[in-house]
């Protein structure tokens, strides 16, 4: 028995002597000029056992079934064989031979072109009749996952104090990838979508969602198909507002590097492989892999994520996957699409993945409903019970099943929301973010408003409060109190805004305020904060004390089109260097202790497709790419409530967010204006200047506040936002993601005389009579990713003076801004 146990122990040894693994490392070059090469493909003879070199041309190729020769090939060059030690570890530097090399010298032959390029022509030619847009109708069920990760979850984490009780939320670390992460949010969402080419139409039915840790329609809506398109088709892939360039985009040629790899059944597609790598550093450019059919010309697969140095904040890396299948003849459709998005604020710091995988089935094309179901600007709709199905629904009916750690993490959310540290955590980025700190049903704040300073309140404290959306979520009571040191003199404001109703969102709002503002800024602008304190040029002495009564109800028809109804009941009192000299018909004045306005105004804006992301009462726009329009008429109102004064106020404007590719963003605002009637300055159009040391994009930042007043104008602001174009091209410059912007701003009005002899302007106060304003910036965007600077230019009244001193021609703003 011993004996035969002993046999069998060298019969293992024998065979692991025998069965040992060959592994070879190293590097391809050219070897005319050094130059590593990736995409090379080595393997060893004889075999089907090989690997490809990478972006950098290293390589590694291991196998216990390896031969004696190693071999590479790649387009353009001999083949290099070499022969290697079986069943050791070795290095070998591959170095290939140009093809051409071994030519007759006085034979001169075309250059070979690269076997990609001819594929990638078909692709672009093809791309019209292979892009699922082409058709004229399509629809399908859609199926959308999408995930939050904590990632780079440290053991010191887990450990913590904090956790020790509730130490079992950690049983759902994932810790497979390259970081650790613990799955933290999910939702799920089951919908039907409906295409009609033209006139263009679509339309989204979300049947069921399932949101983790969150009760709010206006998130649901962005769990669905619509917000979350990426189609390689087109020329450019825009990604968290950048525009990146698609692989196959019509001038793919000028951003890629092209290499053809291999040819291979996909299912029972026979494709091309291709890899695709960015042509210079810095641009916004992805690197990747495509299977491309070779009949048809369309992408079966394709696989990417963005370049290591692309110019864009806080993303570790972002990788996209789709997969299309040729559901009818000439008819290839997305069937699978994956996302993932490392988050990284900081280096080694706690972040997070972003995860969406969507699916699409159930096909139908070119099977048109009725010209009634297309119609109408909404365009999702989600429907009463779909945040009402049972388990079983989901079991049933999703696409694909979850992983054990996704399963447990609606248990786990519903853990955390009331664990005492994740509470404490929410509330100080609340607190810190709106200026709120929330106390059970009431909320103190905006902190950033407790202190303040101007010339005539000194130094100035206050105090103000909510009610929170744990007393209601459709009403809300607002109260404050301030005190200024040097006038000595209370203010005080209350307010109540509700909800008619949510959907559609019809809200009032009731406001009573006794408070100093400044001249030339509306009440909603007017921001006495600390950081403004700090911030100013100038003194802020340019006030008047505004009581006031405001009624306002607003209505969304659909989104992105609303209408504003407003009456307003406001008394201006004269403080600081602020004057009411009324002119009276002999030339001499008559100073004014008050003035008094009673508007009613109505506002209609049109802002199609646009998006929100919205809280209970509040919501942040997150833009559209349409224009924008805004049309605004005020009656003032005459004999009412001490008003005396009569006029008719026109206001129109236009603003528009263009992407322009490689050129980054243009942004432009056309505004119009007119008033009719007599009105005393205060009451007339001020033009928005900018006192302080931070840029302003709504406001003329080289002009003073109040310097210019109109009863008719017309102004322009027009941004480019360059993304980083050219200081890409400068290595140095490169590794710092500067962003370059130029700006040009400019208004002309008048003043018609009628007006001029109504109330005497101050000393710092003329027309725009002869000439526009005009003033120009330059600057450097995302400096440590989050500072912007410019420098400005004025251009025209250089002459102007403000106590005594000429304006400024060139200024240098500054601004705080965080953007991807």
């Amino acid at each position: 028995m011993l004996k035969w146990s002993l046999n069998i122990i060298f019969v293992l040894i024998a065979i692991g002597s025998i069965a040992q693994k060959t592994k070879v490392t190293g590097v391809v070059v050219d070897a005319s000029n050094g130059d590593t090469l990736p995409f090379v493909n080595i393997y060893f003879l004889d075999t089907k056992i090989g690997t490809t070199s990478n972006l950098e041309g290293a390589y590694v190729l291991e196998s216990y079934y390896a031969s004696d020769t190693l071999v590479a090939s790649f387009v353009g060059y001999k083949t290099f064989k070499q022969r290697i030690t079986q069943d050791k570890t070795q290095e070998v530097i591959i170095k290939m031979q140009p093809a051409l090399e071994d030519l007759p010298e006085l034979v001169v032959l075309p250059n070979d072109e690269n076997p990609a390029h001819p594929i990638l022509r078909k692709i672009i030619k093809n791309k019209e009749i292979n892009n699922r847009e082409k058709l004229d109708f399509y629809e399908y069920e859609v199926y959308n996952k999408i995930e939050l990760d904590l990632n780079n979850i440290t053991e010191e984490f887990t450990q913590s104090k904090a956790f020790r009780k509730f130490d079992f939320i950690f049983d759902n670390v994932d810790t497979t990838a390259d970081k650790a992460y613990l799955p933290v949010f999910m939702s799920e969402s089951i919908s039907d979508f409906y295409y009609r080419k033209s006139p263009k139409s679509e339309k989204e039915y979300i049947k069921a969602t399932k949101v983790s840790g969150v009760d709010n329609e206006s998130v649901s809506q962005f769990t669905g198909d619509m917000y979350q398109k990426v189609n390689v088709y087109e020329n450019f892939l825009p990604v968290f507002g950048k525009n990146f360039v698609s692989p196959i985009s019509d001038r793919g040629l000028n951003y890629y590097k092209y290499y053809l790899i291999d040819s291979m059944f996909v299912g029972k597609y026979w494709c091309y492989e291709m890899q695709f790598i960015p042509k210079r550093k810095g641009e916004l450019t992805v690197e990747g892999t495509m299977w491309v059919n070779d009949t048809t010309y369309a992408i079966k697969y394709i696989e990417g994520k963005i370049s290591k140095d692309a110019n864009i904040n806080f993303v570790n890396e972002l990788t996209v996957s789709q997969t299309f299948e040729q559901v009818q003849d000439e008819v290839w459709m997305l069937t699978k699409d994956e996302l993932l998005v490392d988050f990284e604020v900081a280096d080694k710091a706690m972040g997070f993945y972003g995860r969406k995988t969507t699916s699409y089935k159930d096909f139908k094309i070119n099977d048109p409903k009725d010209a009634d179901f297309y119609s109408g600007v909404e365009n999702i709709f989600v429907s009463d019970s779909a945040q009402d199905y049972s388990e079983d629904f989901w079991v049933d009916n999703r696409h694909e099943e979850l992983t054990e750690n996704q399963e447990g993490v609606y248990k786990m959310i519903d853990t955390l929301e009331n664990l005492p540290i994740i509470n404490t955590y929410i509330d100080f980025i609340q607190t810190v973010t709106t200026g709120y700190w929330v106390i059970k049903k009431v909320e103190i704040g905006p902190l950033y408003s407790s202190w303040s300073y101007n010339d005539v309140e000194g130094n100035r404290f206050r105090f103000g409060m909510r009610t929170s959306n744990d007393f209601s979520k459709m009403i809300e009571l607002s109260g404050y109190g301030a005190y200024g040191l040097l006038d000595k003199e209370f203010k005080y404001g209350a307010g109540t805004r509700f909800f008619i109703t949510k959907k559609p969102r019809r809200l009032v709002q009731l406001v009573y305020k006794h408070d100093v503002e400044q001249v030339g800024i509306s009440s909603n602008a007017y921001n006495n904060t600390s950081i403004v304190t700090f911030m100013r040029r100038n003194p802020y002495n340019k006030l008047v004390f505004n009581t006031e009564y405001r009624v306002n109800y607003f209505r969304e028809w659909f989104p992105g089109f609303s209408s504003e109804l407003l009456l307003r009941n406001s008394t201006f009192r004269p403080l600081g260097i602020t004057t009411f000299n009324a002119l009276n018909g002999d030339g001499t004045i008559s100073p004014q202790v008050s003035l008094t306005a009673t508007e009613v105004a109505f506002n209609t804006r049109f802002a199609y497709n646009e998006e929100f992301l919205s809280g209970e009462f509040e919501r942040i726009s997150l833009g559209t790419k349409f224009p924008i329009l805004s049309v605004t008429y005020t009656y003032g109102i005459p004999n009412l409530l001490g008003s005396k004064y009569e006029y008719h106020k026109a206001r129109l404007s236009f603003q528009h967010k263009i992407p322009m590719g490689i050129f980054g963003t243009f942004k432009y605002q056309f505004e119009v204006g007119k008033i009719f009637g007599k009105a005393p300055y205060p009451l007339l159009e001020v033009h928005n200047g900018n006192e302080t040391w931070n840029y302003n994009e709504t406001a003329f930042n080289m002009m003073n506040i109040l310097e210019f007043v109109s009863d008719e104008y017309v102004s322009f602001k027009a941004h480019q936002h360059f993304d980083g174009l050219f200081l890409n091209k400068i290595p140095l410059l490169r590794k710092l993601m500067w962003r370059e912007v130029v700006t040009v701003t400019g208004v002309y009005g008048r003043l018609s005389q009628h007006n001029i002899n109504l109330m005497e302007l101050p000393d710092y106060t003329s027309t725009l009579q002869q000439k526009p304003y005009l003033e120009m910036a330059a600057g450097i965007e995302n400096i440590f990713k989050f500072l912007r600077v410019d420098v400005l230019w004025r251009m025209t009244y250089l002459d102007n003076e403000y106590e005594g001193i000429k304006v400024s021609r060139i200024g240098l703003r500054g601004k705080l801004q965080f953007d991807f």
